[in-house]
């Protein structure tokens, strides 16, 4: 696997761009330049997010999510440990 998360990935296990390798790892998300640990789904390419709307369920009894535009910046949290011999 690459150093750099996919340019777009879903959590939900039901979305085409669900990536279970790359979700282990543990993918963080800063969006216009903030934080964000509520994110679904997010897009580079794109430049979008879907973030989760409190504890809300929709119709399928899925996460309501809000979909915002701006600047996508997606990383690894564990970066893999350089080995010293």
């Amino acid at each position: 696997m690459s150093d750099a998360p996919p340019d777009r990935l879903s959590v939900d296990p039901d979305n085409p761009h669900y990536d279970a390798a790359a979700l282990e790892r543990g993918v963080g998300v800063r969006f216009n330049g903030n934080e964000k640990t509520n994110v679904e789904e997010y897009c580079v390419s794109e430049g979008w997010v879907r973030l989760a709307v409190g504890k809300t369920l929709d119709r399928r009894g899925k996460q309501l999510t809000i979909k915002y535009t701006g600047k996508v910046e997606p990383y690894f949290q564990d970066l893999p440990a350089a080995d010293e011999a």
